[in-house]
């Protein structure tokens, strides 16, 4: 049975996000289909932009993303703070970007009289879009609706593209956050379509690993890494960006298929920060997809009254 999307999602859970487009039956979001000869390599490239050109609009951070050939990954990051500190111009301005603008808003920019009525209507509106602004469902919405429509068109087709509505999963803790990136921007190496994750285009990881050697602190359009939580510290991810290239690094070479033996490798910094022993890491890693909760057994039980829920549809991180 299908969950309900108010299940899935609850920012006072966790504001952490994993989810997942899959294209229907034998269409092609990206790579090469050897049944009709037809290479799709080319819009591997739409879906990296969109997203980063909704990330800009919404207050809504992209922490990793992997676009495979008939699906993608994306873990984000809702920032509700953010979007009720915009001021109401802010709203409009950034909901226009992607939106055409109704009459009654149009009139408000333009410092028209406006009844009580009208005021309230257009204040009801501007209210509606800072909600939508910090939603991940209308983030997915916009950005699966637009590779929709032009992979149809392209196709010179009709009907579904995706299958069905996105699949999300709520990432509950550091742990959880840690691995599940890691688990997307390792995603080419395990298809065996990279070799390093420096080497796997339209990653995440790729795209932070370009900016470093640019000099450039932060990826654009990523959620940055800020190291250890505390007061002082500007927002992001809770990891600093040299641990989890090395963590991404040394779990890739971990459970690569071409590999024989045991890779012995020092134990990470960041492992032994977060309490996460080698193997149970591992196992989590190559296990993300398979429900709806990742996190300790103490978030776990903490989230479960948050998401309305009783049964435990959770991957337990030790």
């Amino acid at each position: 049975m299908t969950t309900a999307r108010s299940q899935l999602i609850s920012v006072e859970a966790t504001p952490y996000y994993h989810c997942v487009s899959r294209c229907v039956r034998r269409s092609f979001l990206c790579g090469y289909d050897e049944f009709t000869q037809t290479s799709y390599e080319h819009r591997r490239e739409w879906v990296e932009k969109r997203l980063k050109r909704i990330a800009t609009v919404f207050c809504v951070d992209i922490c990793a993303y992997a676009i495979m050939s008939n699906h993608y990954h994306v873990v984000l990051h809702i920032n509700k703070e953010q979007a009720y500190r915009l001021s109401n111009h802010e709203v409009i301005e950034r909901w226009l970007t992607l939106h055409r603008a109704p009459v009654l808003v149009q009139r408000f920019l333009n410092s028209e009289s406006l009844s009580e009525t009208d005021q309230k209507a257009c204040l009801t509106l501007i209210q509606t879009w800072r909600e939508r602004l910090c939603s991940i469902s209308w983030f997915m919405r916009l950005l699966n609706q637009y590779i929709a429509s032009a992979a149809n068109r392209e196709d010179n087709c009709t009907g579904h593209f995706w299958e069905g509505r996105f699949k999300s999963q709520a990432l509950l803790d550091e742990k959880a956050l840690a691995a599940t990136m890691a688990y997307v921007d390792l995603n080419p190496i395990r298809a065996g379509i990279a070799a390093t994750p420096e080497t796997s285009r339209f990653t995440s990881v790729k795209a932070r690993i370009k900016s470093l050697r640019k000099e450039q602190v932060t990826a654009p359009s990523l959620f940055p890494f800020a190291g250890k939580p505390s007061d002082t510290t500007p927002e992001g991810l809770p990891f600093y960006l040299a641990d989890y290239l090395e963590l991404v690094d040394w779990t890739g070479r971990q459970i690569r298929g071409d590999t024989s033996g045991h890779i012995q490798s020092p134990q990470l910094s960041i492992l032994e920060r977060l309490g996460i022993e080698a193997g149970a890491w591992l196992t989590v890693c190559t296990r993300i997809e398979k429900c709806t909760l990742v996190g300790s057994d103490t978030a776990i039980q903490t989230a479960l009254p948050l998401f309305n829920r009783q049964r435990r549809t959770a991957l337990q991180i030790p």
